[in-house]
């Protein structure tokens, strides 16, 4: 359980003292800041409540059919079908800020580096996001097996947030890469909301949020809004709070689900 934690610390850890030894510099309070995101993501999973786990299960029960798991076809469904999900997951996690409450977590941080990778929020139960994987479910693929893959897609995009690492060449036409990767935690205007896929960036060229690194604008990462603390308690609540005050102001039902549900206001 803790081995891949542990991986992703070390790894972290390494290229912060790397990149300290080479620039000078290196945000340390960060790189704490997303291990006590880790660690509190960590022991709330130890809690037996997970909203979209359950519903997924009793999907599972109503499934249309069940797969053949011995069939390379299969897999090759399973992976693109986890891919398209993904994809529009990852884009309503940036457009209905009742997902985004728990996802502006990973892009909170003003550096982009391997330590900003595993901080993802620990509020995700709140969000039900997995049930966008529900149509997999629905299909025939197991819900263990479609969150293995998906977890398989989180650690591929562990590599992609260093962002000294250069163009890939041919590579970028199919494969989300660090350049891709670096664009999508832009809070530029020319860069945000683009790139949303996982292990692929094809879903973004085909439905029109691929945006290229531009050579002439250089990348401003985090918020556009910048939250100016190192607590993950406080990063992590950040949006709930104020997604709640503006229901509380809300002077209609409509307000109030456009304040939950509409487009993220931060």
């Amino acid at each position: 359980m803790l081995v891949v934690p542990a991986f992703l610390v070390l790894a972290a850890t390494l290229e912060g003292l790397w990149l300290e030894r080479r620039n000078g510099t290196y945000d340390w309070k960060a790189y704490f800041t997303s291990i006590g995101d880790l660690a509190l993501r960590m022991v709330l999973n130890l809690v037996p409540v997970a909203i979209a786990a359950g519903a997924l299960l009793r999907l599972w029960d109503h499934r249309l059919c069940t797969l053949p798991l011995d069939e390379a076809w299969t897999w090759v469904v399973l992976f693109f079908g986890q891919e398209f999900c993904y994809y529009w997951m990852h884009r309503a996690d940036h457009r209905v800020r009742w997902l985004w409450a728990t996802h502006s977590v990973h892009h909170s941080p003003d550096t982009l580096n391997l330590s900003a990778a595993y901080r993802l929020g620990w509020t995700a139960r709140l969000s039900v996001g997995p049930l966008f994987f529900a149509p997999l479910v629905l299909a025939g693929f197991p819900p263990l097996l479609v969150g293995g893959v998906l977890a398989a897609n989180l650690f591929y995009q562990f590599w992609l947030h260093a962002s000294w690492l250069p163009r890939l060449g041919p590579l970028e036409w199919v494969f989300n890469t660090p350049a891709h990767h670096r664009v999508h935690h832009a809070s530029n205007p020319e860069y945000l909301d683009a790139n949303f896929g996982g292990v692929l960036i094809v879903f973004d060229r085909l439905f029109g949020t691929f945006v290229a690194e531009q050579p002439g604008v250089a990348i401003r990462y985090g918020l556009v809004k910048p939250i100016r603390s190192n607590n993950p308690i406080s990063i992590g609540l950040h949006e709930w709070r104020a997604i709640f005050r503006d229901i509380s102001r809300s002077k209609s039902l409509r307000s109030a689900l456009s304040a939950a549900f509409g487009p993220p206001r931060s």
